[in-house]
């Protein structure tokens, strides 16, 4: 009987101690970070929104590249029509005309806050380059960037 009451107690040390973080957090909203696009070349080319809408691409921009770079590899199509009609050129250059901003360093780079906000780690540059650099990083010899 005396033991059941010392298991009692623990468990009930236990939970709330492993509920201390739920609860602290409970109501608190994590917006994520900030990923406004505001580069000098969006207002250069006119773009006022994405290729597709803004909730499509936060929830399927890599299944987009994925198809993409098949399409592009396997099938050699290299033209992307969206839903509105629009036509765009399957190319990560696309995209990195509006989410790139030469003025930002690599780690305030809209893709990457993203990326390192999602701890998630693409592969792209394994075979891409990053706009300022113009080496593969796997090879000491520079590379064609639009390759």
């Amino acid at each position: 009987m005396h033991r059941k009451r010392k298991i009692i107690l623990g468990l009930i040390i236990f939970s709330a101690l492993a509920a201390l973080p739920f609860l602290y957090n409970l109501g608190r909203e994590n917006k994520g970070p900030n990923t406004s696009i505001t580069t000098p070349r969006i207002q250069e080319l006119g773009v006022t929104q994405c290729i597709e809408s803004t909730e499509y691409m936060r929830a399927n921009h890599m299944k987009l590249l994925v198809d993409w770079r098949d399409d592009v590899v396997r099938n050699g199509d290299r033209t992307y029509v969206n839903s509105r009609g629009e036509s765009y050129q399957k190319s990560l250059d696309t995209c990195l005309d509006c989410h790139h901003d030469p003025n930002l360093n690599t780690e305030e780079q809209f893709c990457v806050k993203c990326h390192n906000y999602s701890s998630v780690q693409p592969d792209c540059r394994q075979c891409h380059t990053w706009p300022g650099i113009n080496e593969h990083p796997h090879s000491d010899k520079p590379i064609d960037a639009n390759h």
